[in-house]
């Protein structure tokens, strides 16, 4: 029988950011209908940008 463990939730903090209108509608445009929030969204980009920039 496999071993089920239980996820936890890396800790997080509340920010304020501000973003131009057209780039909130692009991104809500690309997760339409997919399983995704604009947060996780996000937050996978900028992983990834900062995983490029770690790379040069």
């Amino acid at each position: 029988m496999g071993k089920f463990k239980i996820p936890s939730i890396p800790p997080t903090t509340n920010k304020t950011i501000r973003f131009p209108n057209d780039l909130i509608a692009e991104v809500e445009q690309a997760i339409k209908g997919k399983n995704c929030t604009f947060s996780a969204f996000v937050i996978a980009a900028v992983r990834t940008a900062l995983e490029d920039l770690k790379q040069e």
